[in-house]
């Protein structure tokens, strides 16, 4: 071994371990490695931020970014109640689940599968009478499956793709992952759903006695050609079942019915006082194409404001002309003077005042619909707090939506059910507001009422227009980079641009759905590993494997890179494994002159077969908690599922990529 190859085996010794200890941030521990490699020459100083631009990294950063916009639009709420089943028992609906979280991995983002489908999930647990994470990890392990199966599916085929440009053979298309990923990920999800899911130990979960936020009490619209029109109130409420909501009351021409009839038909223009929890609203409202109703004022109402801002007109005028008359007792002469020019002066100013406050009063009532033009919308969840100047006081008396430009979408309320409008509730301290509005809006209005907002989570109300754009927008992409028109780092940043356009993903927003750290860690380990295969590292690694264990036999050193691939995906971040692995898995195929694709491929299937610890991969972390699992449950059901990925693997490596 020659200093270049033995600094960099330090170096690569080091971030290994340092990834293990998990002291540090994986992009620290990259970027930290990115510069030992400047600083000791292996890496030029001018070409050391190289990786950042590099196709794959720019590749993931946008599917994050169309991820995001498939998530916010509600698409992703649409395909889930089309595709699982309602009347079932826990084996097919974990089955329906599991499949259909392994499909979205495939065109998004897993992590943001996951975390479309946990709520679902625990909702499908609840219903079937299951710990919540017998339900969790399959879907968890689905969803690292599913994302083997496309080049955008998980950043190690990204990863492996850009490798493969290198050695000079070229980019993996969209779908060269497909045959091996789609029949693991097959035999995987059918494995976890009908035997693997009863292998999971049954825990309680992690916070189940903590603080819950109950239902929120909120009015929807029906709107035209809404499925709720004609449709009787036991009908509705049947069809909210799955949604664990319920009607508590209709209100037809601004009258409410009490008690409504479960026979009555719903109308057109009908408001439906709706029960629900936070994370089910969205499914509630898709369910039947009913909308969130506003809570403004009435047409009376909106009248009496006018007339009090009349009346506060009129005594600015009296005050004005009262002081007009004192200022007249002044000296004759001065006053002759000024009379003229002060009387010229004050129309024009009387008349612009008044356009001003007609003026000032038309924006307010569309401030939170212009906002929507140029800015971001979002929803959030106020707590009332005991000083809070809301006490006893109502959406419409405070004129919530022309003074503060927000909107009051629903009152979670524990304990306690009111018969009474939404506008017309009194609030009372430790009520939770939903409420709707810019960012900036919802936080003044927060601060100067005495609200605090809640630990933020996933709030989406569908956008069925949003949702189609952003469906077309995700099939465009991948439809342009799998015929070859553009390439996949082009194709996806057109969508990204598109999406923007059509606010989707909103411009403000935009960067906030970027991994960065995943970025970084990415921008900054391809240099790295470039170092190891210039420097011949990476062959002299290879060469040990093959001599010492794989006995020159092409085969086994296949199946030892897999095996290695996936122990390391069990203890360090995927894309950094795939990217210390591809420069091995290039010199072993080379050294044994044979084709280098299924070694890559074998990277690329080991890399995303993060099951046996929580820290492998980000959505393994996510159910931790949730499922109150602990370090060594996830063996229980990825050591089996580890074995049959082997099994299946390295037979369809061989066919599919022949050596």
């Amino acid at each position: 071994m020659d200093s270049a190859q033995i600094t960099i085996s330090i170096i690569l010794l080091c971030t290994v371990l340092l990834f293990l200890w998990g002291r540090w941030r994986h992009d620290m521990v990259a970027a930290a490695a990115l510069l030992a490699c400047v600083i000791t020459g292996l890496v030029p100083a001018d070409s050391a931020f190289d990786g950042i631009s590099h196709p794959a990294v720019i590749s993931v950063a946008c599917v994050l970014i169309l991820s995001k916009g498939l998530q916010n639009s509600g698409a992703v709420d649409v395909l889930t109640r089309l595709c699982l089943p309602t009347n079932a028992g826990p084996t097919l609906s974990i089955a329906a689940l599991t499949a259909l979280g392994a499909f979205l991995s495939a065109f998004m983002n897993n992590v943001g599968a996951l975390a479309l489908l946990m709520p679902v999930a625990m909702q499908m647990a609840r219903r079937q009478q299951i710990p919540t994470g017998k339900v969790l990890m399959p879907l968890s392990f689905g969803t690292i499956l599913g994302g083997m199966t496309t080049l955008i599916g998980t950043p190690p085929n990204l990863i492996v793709s850009g490798f493969r440009q290198a050695n000079g053979d070229g980019n993996f298309s969209m779908f060269d992952f497909t045959p091996v990923g789609l029949a693991v990920a097959g035999v995987g999800v059918a494995f976890v759903a009908l035997i693997g899911w009863r292998l999971v130990p049954g825990r309680k979960q992690a916070g189940a006695d903590s603080f819950d936020s109950g239902a929120y009490i909120t009015e929807a619209r029906v709107p035209e050609g809404s499925k709720a029109v004609g449709m009787t109130l036991h009908d509705i409420e049947l069809a909210l079942t799955e949604a664990d909501a319920q009607v508590l009351g209709l209100v037809r021409n601004e009258v409410r019915v009490t008690p409504p009839s479960p026979r009555r038909r719903t109308r057109a223009g009908d408001i439906l006082m709706l029960e629900a929890e936070a994370e089910t609203l969205s499914s509630a409202l898709s369910s039947l194409g009913l909308k969130l109703e506003e809570a403004k004022a009435t047409r009376d109402e909106r009248e009496k404001q006018e007339k009090e801002k009349e009346k506060e007109k009129e005594k600015e005028k009296q005050a004005k002309e009262k002081t007009n008359e004192q200022n007249a007792k002044t000296p004759a002469a001065k006053a002759q003077a000024s009379k003229p020019q002060a009387s010229k002066a004050q129309e024009p100013a009387d008349i612009a005042s008044v356009a001003k406050a007609d003026t000032d009063s038309a924006k307010a009532e569309t401030s939170v619909d212009s906002s929507a033009d140029n800015d971001e919308i979002i929803l959030s969840e106020l707590v009332v707090l005991p000083s809070s100047s809301l006490l006893g006081r109502t959406a419409a008396g405070i004129q919530i939506r022309t003074s503060f430009g927000v909107n009051l979408l629903a009152i979670s309320r524990q304990g306690n059910r009111s018969v009474k409008r939404l506008r017309a509730q009194p609030f009372r301290a430790g009520d939770l507001l939903m409420v709707q509005g810019g960012p900036e809006a919802i936080s003044e209005f927060a601060s100067s009422t005495g609200c605090v907002p809640l630990a933020e989570r996933e709030l989406r109300i569908p956008n069925k227009r949003m949702a189609i754009m952003a469906t077309i927008i995700m099939g465009a992409s991948v439809a342009i980079a799998a015929l070859g028109i553009l390439p996949t780092a082009v194709a996806f940043a057109a969508g990204v641009l598109a999406s923007m356009i059509v606010r989707t993903v909103p411009p403000r927003a935009v960067y906030n759905a970027v991994d960065w750290p995943v970025i970084i860690l990415l921008g900054a380990l391809i240099p790295v590993a470039q170092a190891m295969e210039s420097s011949g590292t990476a062959g002299l690694i290879a060469n040990v494997l093959l001599n010492q264990l794989a006995q020159g036999h092409a085969v086994v050193a296949l199946v030892l890179i897999l095996v290695v691939t996936m122990n390391l995906s069990d203890l360090m971040n995927n894309a950094a494994t795939a990217a210390v692995m591809c420069p091995i898995a290039i010199g072993t195929a080379n050294q044994l002159g044979v084709n280098v694709d299924p070694f890559l491929m074998a990277v690329a299937v080991g890399a995303s077969c993060a099951f046996l610890t929580p820290i492998g991969h980000q959505n393994n972390t996510l159910i931790l908690g949730p499922g109150g699992f602990k370090f060594g449950d996830y063996w229980r059901l990825g050591l089996p599922l580890d074995l049959l990925v082997i099994l299946v693997s390295i037979p369809m490596l061989l066919w599919v990529w022949p050596l």
